[in-house]
């Protein structure tokens, strides 16, 4: 998630590091509030912008995360499992 502001800067064309830079600073001083404004190009109060994420999208974000994992390592669990035993082949050839 943190990555998620660099990518946004990114894809609008700003500097990221600078805006960025800013976020995490507005947020070590306790404003939790503050993201990035991607019209103007700068830091804002994000709930007067009317920019609000729900518990609901973040719980489903993070439940589909866990079960993507989930199903990453029983894949890797299956390719690693020993082959079963074979009967030795007595045909003559």
């Amino acid at each position: 998630l943190a990555q998620l502001p660099t990518i946004i800067c990114d894809n609008a064309g700003l500097d990221s590091a600078e805006l960025v830079s800013q976020l995490r600073s507005e947020h070590a001083n306790g404003r939790h509030q503050m993201g990035i404004d991607i019209i103007k190009g700068q830091i804002a109060d994000v709930v007067k912008l009317g920019i609000i994420e729900s518990f609901t999208v973040k719980l489903c974000m993070v439940s589909s995360a866990a079960e993507a994992a989930e199903q990453i390592l029983r894949v890797d669990n299956i390719m690693k499992a020993a082959p079963r035993p074979r009967e030795p082949d007595r045909r003559p050839c």
